[in-house]
């Protein structure tokens, strides 16, 4: 492929992306990639991926199960530094008034 073109198809995918950062999943390709894998990229290097048939951009209903698993794993990656941390609660008795002898007592106290 000229390079001008290639140029020319990252700009015009580019400018079909509306989001900053759009989601984007992988598809197989010859080198062995994986597909699947769901990805937060740029706008430049998500319309570099799919002009190079790396990727795709994912749909609203991919994107709205991609950001429910990663709340539910950011929910439980929380809960689970809560547990790390302990948690200990100090609960004193009541105050009980103590007569001290004389010796101890201040000299400011003494009369």
């Amino acid at each position: 492929m000229d390079l001008k073109q290639y140029f020319r198809k990252v700009r015009e995918a580019e400018a079909t992306i509306t989001e900053p950062y759009p989601l984007v999943f992988s598809l197989e390709t010859s080198d062995g990639g994986k597909p699947g894998v769901v990805c937060q990229v740029s706008r430049e290097a998500a319309a570099k991926m799919i002009v190079e048939g790396r990727s795709r951009l994912a749909n609203e209903a991919e994107e709205k199960q991609y950001r429910e698993q990663q709340a539910l794993a950011k929910a439980v990656a929380e809960k689970a530094e809560l547990a790390k941390r302990v948690q200990v609660a100090i609960v004193a008795e009541p105050h009980k008034p103590v007569d001290l002898p004389e010796q101890v007592k201040s000299p400011a106290t003494k009369k």
